[in-house]
């Protein structure tokens, strides 16, 4: 495909097929499409032949990369295999660089008068006449193909242009007047008024053949630049990975993983797929796949993700997910699904590209007979219809929303905002309000010690020392908090003795001391006696936040207090400020109860908190919002919030909570923060502005060139110059898009 005209065309035949659904994309040159039982692919490929160009299935990735092999991974080709893109790129360099060079002296000989010798125009037409042929040859032959099935495209447009040229210019130097030794010529911005076969056009044939190649190879290269997020995320992971196998490591290929293989992971490496550490703690950084900067710590239990960098310390790590199922995979999927989708305002694009051409080509024409039955020169007549046909080339048209969409999405997967289609990308321009969830998403979805409160005559650290050795023989979600707490200031004494009374609290002998720990009632029950007046106020007010409070004891006394929470994220509460700034306004949705929600709502700068709400009821909420007539976004994690994924305006997952939610959703994060919320917002709006100014300008720039074309305002050598220019400008301001950047906290 060529242009604009020649996707619509494909996808007109191809949804003409019986109960064939097919959206064929320019930008990345390929056709999604949905095929009714009884229809196989080979007839879709026939239709698309049939149509005038070939098709074929992409073949499935090679499972490794061989040793030493380069090239760029994904797309049609399979990793280390797009030598097509490279080549068909290389050919257009090369045809403009030679026809450049034998333009140059045409161009100046026909506009600087005292430079014209004798017999000038022969050698203008030899060097000219390789350019309108040789250089115009992809013009001329995508031009053949498609008029042999009755069809026109850009294509036929420029090749009709520079033939056009070139022949009135033959006729003018063999049959006219302009062979003549010491013939002379001015060049002019304008159409002739007046002349007869005197008039050369070989500085239009060759100049306009250079501007549109050049154009065509920029646009090449650009489009391959807005690929490279996507090429560069599949490029990612690991070659091959250390398996544990018989207590001996053996390196195999990535491919050759298998759910529940062991595999080493030493300071440096990639992490070879998704997995859960067995043995071994370290740091990993996952900034090329999330965009998070600092390292996260994992150790024994902790899930890591493949593809992302051990940093430190040496990991076994336990297979849980390999090829088609690691979240990378699943990431390259959406982003590819997304730049192969269609914006409403790229289908409108597209029904305007498919009728244009062939009213330029009548408008062309209209004008030539315009011009000739005014008394104009034939000159003057054929300038301005040879204008009409370059300055009309839909070009700018057909690729303001793909290039927008491709940078877009591949910034954005860069980022950890994984963009399942273009219409989701529209619906962020409406949205007025953001539902966020609790746990998970405003908060860490884990518990942690807020605050401790040492009874008089206790220290804070004897307090957290021997409560941390006994809750650390536990495994409730409360007690690893406090362990965790504890042992982050030292090492925890052992405990013997160990004892749970379930749902109350756990007892133990620590450093030869009775240690109990648990709910205050319990406590107090146990001991016969109450807590000291400053704990029983620590224990009134931790609860009145919705917090958990663990009293703690030995020798038979209440001697301290632990207040324990599920902890907000560090940036929820300027993630919400942010959120604000774009004019959203937050509503924190939960089925906790209330005081811990309105606690947490405080916290972060929300105002409006409905709790206590069950998954079902979570989707009313949202329903009575839009009932309300707001447009709602939803921001959650987990199997609860799906539902309201779903049936907002536009849903937004977490990541790190379940597929269930990230398949509900429009926008994925891969970051755990709320603040990629923010970015995923931004960056879905500013690429729908970039697709705005794309259009206006695709559009402005044909309705008001094509009235001056007409009236004779364009010599066809400006014509072609601003035609490439104008494809140049929307490439390149869909290429801006690559310097978003995200949210500083």
């Amino acid at each position: 495909m060529t242009c604009a005209s020649c996707a619509a065309r494909v996808e007109k035949k191809l949804n003409r097929m019986p109960g064939v659904e097919a959206s064929v994309n320019y930008a990345t040159e390929k056709a999604r499409v949905a095929l009714p039982e009884g229809t196989g692919v080979a007839d879709a490929i026939a239709v698309v032949e049939a149509t005038g160009y070939t098709a074929a299935l992409p073949p499935a990735p090679e499972p490794q990369r061989p040793a030493g092999e380069t090239g760029e991974p994904g797309g049609a080709g399979g990793p280390g295999q797009r030598p097509a893109p490279d080549a068909r790129t290389a050919e257009l360099r090369r045809r403009a660089l030679v026809s450049a060079a034998l333009t140059v002296p045409v161009l100046l000989l026909s506009m600087v008068p005292a430079w014209q010798f004798t017999n000038w125009q022969w050698l203008c037409l030899t060097l000219a006449a390789p350019v309108a042929v040789w250089g115009a040859w992809p013009f001329h032959r995508a031009a053949f193909t498609n008029a042999r099935h009755g069809a026109a495209t850009m294509d036929t447009l420029v090749s009709t242009g520079v033939l056009a040229a070139f022949g009135w210019s033959l006729y003018a130097l063999f049959l006219g007047h302009a062979g003549m030794p010491g013939m002379r010529m001015e060049f002019s911005l304008l159409p002739a008024r007046a002349g007869g076969a005197g008039e050369l056009y070989l500085e239009v044939a060759s100049a306009v053949t250079v501007f549109l190649l050049t154009g065509r190879y920029l646009e090449a290269r650009a489009k391959r630049r807005s690929g490279e997020a996507l090429r560069a995320l599949l490029d990612l992971g690991a070659k091959d990975v250390a398996v544990l196998r018989g207590g001996r490591e053996e390196r195999v290929p990535v491919s050759a993983l298998a759910v529940g293989d062991e595999f080493v992971v030493r300071p440096g490496e990639r992490i070879a797929t998704d997995g859960v550490v067995v043995e071994g703690s370290g740091a990993v950084d996952t900034a090329l796949l999330t965009g998070e900067a600092v390292p996260v710590e994992v150790g024994a239990g902790d899930a890591v993700t493949g593809a992302t960098v051990n940093a430190g310390g040496r990991l076994l790590v336990r297979a849980t997910s390999v090829g088609e199922a690691t979240r990378l995979a699943q990431m390259a999927r959406m982003v590819e699904d997304a730049q192969s989708g269609k914006a409403a305002v790229q289908r409108l694009a597209d029904r305007v590209s498919a009728v244009f051409v062939p009213v330029v080509l009548v408008l062309s024409l209209a004008t030539l007979a315009g011009w000739l039955l005014t008394g104009h020169a034939p000159e003057a007549a054929f300038t301005a219809a040879v204008a009409v046909l370059v300055i009309a080339c839909p070009c700018a048209l057909g690729l303001a929303t793909p290039t927008a969409l491709l940078v877009g999405t591949g910034r954005g997967a860069q980022l950890g905002v994984l963009v399942k289609g273009p219409e989701a990308l529209e619906a962020t321009r409406r949205v007025d309000t953001v539902v966020l969830d609790k746990t998970g998403t405003v908060t860490t979805g884990r518990m942690a010690l807020v605050s401790a409160h040492p009874a008089a005559g206790v220290e804070e650290a004897e307090l957290l020392r021997l409560a941390g050795a006994l809750e650390d023989a536990s495994e409730h979600p409360v007690a690893r908090a406090v362990a965790a707490a504890a042992r982050s200031r030292g090492t925890l004494p052992a405990v013997t003795g160990f004892a749970s009374t379930g749902g109350l609290g756990v007892e133990g002998v620590v450093e030869g001391r009775a240690v109990a720990a648990g709910r205050a009632s319990w406590l107090e029950q146990r001991w016969a006696q109450p807590l000291p007046a400053e704990l029983a106020a620590a224990r009134e007010s931790a609860e009145a936040a919705g917090r958990t409070a663990v009293a703690v004891g030995w020798d038979g006394a209440a001697r301290g207090l632990l207040v324990v929470a599920d902890a907000v994220r560090p940036t929820s509460a300027a993630a919400v400020a942010r959120l604000r700034a774009l004019g959203l306004r937050p509503v924190l949705l939960t089925g906790d109860n209330a005081r811990a929600a309105r606690a947490v709502a405080a916290q972060v700068g929300v105002e409006e908190v409905v709790a206590e709400v069950l998954p079902e009821g979570k989707v009313e909420v949202v329903r009575r919002l839009q009932r309300e007539g707001r447009t709602v976004a939803v921001v959650g994690d987990g199997v609860n919030d799906a539902p309201a994924l779903a049936a907002a305006d536009l849903g937004i997952a977490v990541g790190t909570g379940t597929d269930v939610a990230a398949h509900a959703a429009d926008l994925t994060l891969v970051r755990d923060d709320l603040v990629a919320a923010v970015d995923a917002l931004r960056l879905s709006r500013a690429t729908l502005r970039t697709i705005r100014v794309n259009l206006f300008w695709a559009f402005a720039y044909n309705v008001a060139a094509l009235p001056l074309a007409v009236a004779g305002l364009l010599n066809p050598l400006v014509a072609g110059l601003a035609m490439a220019l104008s494809s140049l400008f929307v490439v390149t301001n869909s290429l801006r898009l690559r310097r978003f950047r995200a949210t500083a906290v």
